[in-house]
């Protein structure tokens, strides 16, 4: 059986507030995002009762946001999961870890998936910036 990851977070490419407040919405039942400091949002959804803090950062990584949930009691059981859902319903690419991270690993290996189910792993070097 597939262990629960303790928290989510996946990497999205251009996305517009209003998609993603529908999509966490309905995932969720999240209230809208709201400013929380220079290119931050937070929300507080809830899953099967249990409150699930999102924080969503502009321009985390080359371009990408990040969208984190801050809880183990998410409907995914993994960061993939997420990611796959996420590209169907905002219609882009998304990308995040192959699984939880060990010392040893390649930090540069992540998990990509495009709107309409391709996916598969990527090299994403850290540019820096």
């Amino acid at each position: 059986m597939m262990e629960r990851y303790p928290d989510i977070e996946i990497y999205l490419a251009s996305v517009s507030l209003d998609a993603l407040n529908e999509w966490l919405k309905s995932a969720l039942i999240a209230p809208p995002l709201s400013p929380a400091g220079k290119g931050q949002w937070k929300t507080r959804g809830q899953y099967q009762g249990d409150c699930v803090p999102v924080l969503l950062v502009d321009k985390a990584a080359d371009g990408f946001a990040s969208l984190w949930f801050d809880s183990n009691h998410t409907p995914w059981m993994t960061d993939q999961e997420c990611a796959q859902q996420a590209a169907e319903a905002l219609q882009i690419e998304v990308r995040c870890s192959l699984g939880g991270w060990h010392p040893g690993d390649d930090p540069d290996r992540f998990w990509q998936v495009l709107p309409g189910g391709k996916e598969g792993p990527i090299e994403w070097p850290d540019s820096g910036r």
